[in-house]
């Protein structure tokens, strides 16, 4: 989409697109709201800003709006096109690796009670699970700050991936 054409968008509209990039309400009012935007820079760099004060209830509830690693978004989610084209890799992984990643997932939910989040685009499987593996170690305060810093570079990536000058 033309950086142009989201500052003509209606709000509804404009609040649906921020939320193909992450489901978190204050997200998609901080973006509508702020309008227009002279650059895509500019877009990001109020993008960034808005992700910077996520709190913890915000991520979690992004949460609830992301696929499992090696699953499929329903195509109700907002952000469904996006989970498959960033997961792409996984689909293409062995059976083995696919099963191993799954198990991970399993592991990780019970330990943390969340899914587990990654910013999958431009990672193997193999780093993916290298990243599932390492991070079942951090202790519940160290993993969120890495869901939340995982979550702001899935958004911004996707905006990147979105919006054009």
């Amino acid at each position: 989409m033309l950086i142009s054409d989201f500052n003509r968008l209606s709000d509804a509209d404009a609040a649906d697109f921020a939320a193909t990039l992450v489901a978190i309400p204050t997200f998609t009012t901080t973006m509508v709201r702020s309008r227009p935007f002279a650059s895509k820079a500019a877009m990001r760099e109020r993008a960034a800003e808005a992700a910077s004060a996520w709190s913890q209830a915000e991520v979690q509830l992004a949460l609830s709006g992301h696929p499992r690693i090696g699953e499929r978004a329903s195509a109700a989610e907002p952000g469904a096109g996006h989970s498959a084209r960033e997961q792409g890799a996984v689909a293409t992984a062995g059976d083995e690796l696919r099963e191993r990643i799954a198990e991970g997932n399993r592991r990780y939910e019970a330990r943390f009670d969340r899914i587990f989040l990654v910013r999958a685009a431009g990672r193997s499987p193999a780093e993916i699970l290298e990243q599932l593996d390492a991070r079942l170690e951090n202790d519940d305060d160290a993993e969120l700050a890495v869901v939340a810093s995982e979550l702001r570079d899935i958004t911004l990536l996707r905006l990147d991936e979105s919006v054009t000058e």
